[in-house]
C-alpha cells in the first residue's frame, strides 16, 4: 500500500490513523507491519465499507480536509470496493538500530557468515553476497543499475540481493545508491 510522505508523517505523529483504498480484494491483512520512511506502520484492521458510511471525522482521520475530498481521491471505480484500513505507528524500523551495531561478537560474525552462505547457496546466479558487500564498500553512492552492470546482473535482481543484505543490517540505501552500514563495515572487516 502506497502512503504519501505527508500521511506517513501524520501517522507517526498520531493525527492520521485511517486510510481508505479502492481494491478488487483486500491487499493487506490485520497485523501486517510495513516498513516505511518514518518507521513501522501497523495495520490494525481492514474491512469493506460503503462510501455513504464514511464520516467526516473518518475522512479527517485519513488526512483529508473533508469527506468530499476523500471521496474524490478514491475516484468512482464501481468495480472496486472501498476498504477502511485502520493504521498505527509501530515504532522505529528495527533495521536502523541493527545496522548501527558495529561491535560484533564472534557468535554474531559466525551467524552472519552462515546466513550469507545460505543466501549464496540458494542463489540462481551463484555466490554473490561477499562480492556485493565489497562492491558497495568500494563504490558507495553509485546507482544500482551501474553496480548491477558491473557484476553482470539485471538491476531488479541486484536490488533484490541488496535488500537481503539490508535485512541483515549490513547495508543502507542512500538517495542514490547504497553504502555499508557500520555493521556491514565491521563484518566485512572480519573477512581475511
Amino acid at each position: 500500500m502506497l502512503i504519501r510522505p505527508a500521511e506517513l508523517a501524520a501517522i507517526r505523529a498520531g493525527t492520521v490513523d485511517l486510510a481508505f483504498r479502492r481494491w478488487e480484494r483486500p491487499r493487506l491483512l490485520a497485523g501486517t507491519r510495513m516498513r516505511t520512511a518514518v518507521g513501522l506502520v501497523e495495520v490494525v484492521s481492514v474491512r469493506p465499507v460503503a462510501a455513504r458510511a464514511i464520516t467526516a471525522d473518518e475522512a479527517r482521520r485519513a488526512g483529508a480536509a473533508s469527506r468530499t475530498e476523500l471521496l474524490s481521491r478514491l475516484g468512482s471505480r464501481a468495480d472496486r470496493r472501498i476498504y477502511r484500513v485502520e493504521l498505527r505507528y509501530g515504532g522505529a524500523d528495527p533495521r536502523v538500530a541493527l545496522r548501527g551495531q558495529s561491535a560484533l561478537s564472534e557468535e554474531e560474525v559466525e551467524q552472519l557468515g552462515d546466513r550469507l552462505a545460505r543466501l549464496d547457496a540458494a542463489s540462481r546466479h551463484g555466490p554473490w553476497t561477499w562480492q556485493t558487500l565489497e562492491l558497495i564498500a568500494r563504490r558507495p553512492g553509485v546507482r544500482a543499475p551501474d553496480l548491477a552492470a558491473e557484476v553482470g546482473l539485471e538491476t531488479v535482481v541486484f536490488k533484490r540481493d541488496v535488500r537481503k543484505l539490508k535485512e541483515l543490517g549490513l547495508t543502507e540505501s542512500l538517495d542514490v545508491g547504497y553504502r555499508l552500514a557500520p555493521r556491514g563495515q565491521a563484518f566485512l572487516g572480519t573477512r581475511t
